[in-house]
């Protein structure tokens, strides 16, 4: 998620100064952790080209390498350098090692779906790909995915800009983007934690029933 400590407006100058090379670069930092606006900025280069000042097949294009390039990237970093990163995380959170195995083995065998899917949720965008780095997801197999979720991804947000920015200023636009990712978001939240919490608060009926037993 990227900090919004620059305007749309700023954000549309920017893209109309740099064109092809804001798309491209914006989002591939983003895919690396920085924050950076790179939605913001992909929306506003759809939106550009919908006005005629910019080629759309070049803002897609930029989007897709952009978004290709970074999450490349974001696996050979998770790949060398995530799973220590993620245990000392997951102290600071008292989450046992073995837990963070169970995590990893669930990512695992979802990887696929996890990578394409979360394209287009806030934050999991940006993390998907070193957590399949972390997983150690066959790097054939996670080009795949992540070249078809940057591709779908890119597809429906320069599309979206380049056609309804022709009617809808690109603020309100930005701004139905960003909660649409905030509620998938939250929504993936719930998937991943809420089964975990039914499991921990299962495994302590039961313990607490062997206890309540009588010899």
């Amino acid at each position: 998620m990227s900090l919004e400590v620059i305007s749309v407006e700023t954000i549309q100058q920017i893209a109309d100064q740099y064109g092809y090379w804001a798309v491209f670069l914006g989002i591939l930092l983003e895919n690396l952790g920085l924050p950076l606006p790179g939605e913001t900025i992909t929306l506003a280069g759809g939106f550009l080209a919908g006005s005629g000042k910019l080629n759309y097949w070049i803002v897609l294009g930029s989007a897709i390498a952009g978004a290709f390039l970074g999450g490349n990237c974001g696996y050979w970093i998770g790949r060398y350098g995530g799973w220590p990163l993620l245990l000392s995380v997951g102290k600071i959170f008292r989450m046992r090692e073995e837990k963070l195995l169970e995590l990893k083995q669930q990512f695992s065998e979802n990887s696929g779906k996890t990578v394409f899917i979360a394209r287009f949720i806030a934050l999991l965008r940006i993390f998907a790909s070193p957590l399949a780095g972390i997983a150690e997801m066959p790097f054939l197999k996670f080009m795949l995915y992540n070249f078809a979720g940057a591709t779908a991804w890119a597809l429906v947000m320069v599309t979206l800009s380049f056609f309804a920015g022709q009617v809808v200023p690109l603020e309100k636009l930005v701004a139905w983007v960003a909660e649409f990712a905030v509620v998938a978001l939250l929504l993936a939240i719930a998937w991943i934690f809420v089964p975990i919490w039914l499991e921990s608060r299962q495994v302590k009926k039961s313990y607490t029933k062997e206890l309540k037993q009588p010899d």
